[in-house]
């Protein structure tokens, strides 16, 4: 994710907590702006894995919007989790790698369904093949639709 503030790239793991800001422009707002941050886009707010949504209706459908990404470990990065292999357990060097790439496939949909006209994503899912040795492609894709809520 790339923070909104400072324009650096920062784990998607903190994505739910900040939305579209880094910890540390987080941590160095107030009260006030850490409630703004805290509120992701609107989009974001109307994706799911269901084919409904709650409250809502369907009233338009654009198709299959889809997001993919092809990343790979560098030498370093791979070195470094062999070394936490050695002691097990999370091995947080790839698994801020997957999240990372999870959110940015994710985000590539959401951009897709917007450019579409889109103002919801349902039946999301991802996909992972290894297309070579230590280099996997991450799809996301859904179903990008018009959502209104349900009149009552």
């Amino acid at each position: 994710m790339r923070c909104k503030v400072c324009g650096r790239d920062f784990p998607s793991l903190y994505h739910f907590k900040t939305a579209d800001v880094c910890l540390g422009c987080y941590e160095g707002m107030n009260d006030e702006e850490r409630a703004k941050a805290a509120q992701p886009a609107k989009i974001f707010q109307m994706t799911t894995t269901a084919f409904t949504l709650d409250g809502f209706r369907i009233v338009k459908s654009f198709g299959v919007v889809r997001g993919i990404t092809v990343r790979s470990r560098s030498v370093f990065g791979t070195i470094g989790a062999s070394l936490q292999t050695i002691v097990g357990g999370n091995i947080t060097l790839f698994s801020e790698l997957c999240e990372q790439t999870r959110a940015e496939a994710f985000e590539m949909m959401v951009n897709h369904a917007v450019e579409r006209g889109a103002n919801a994503v349902i039946g999301v899912r991802y996909d992972a093949t290894e297309i070579m040795q230590g280099v996997t492609e991450v799809l996301c894709y859904g179903t990008a639709v018009v959502v209104e809520p349900v009149a009552g």
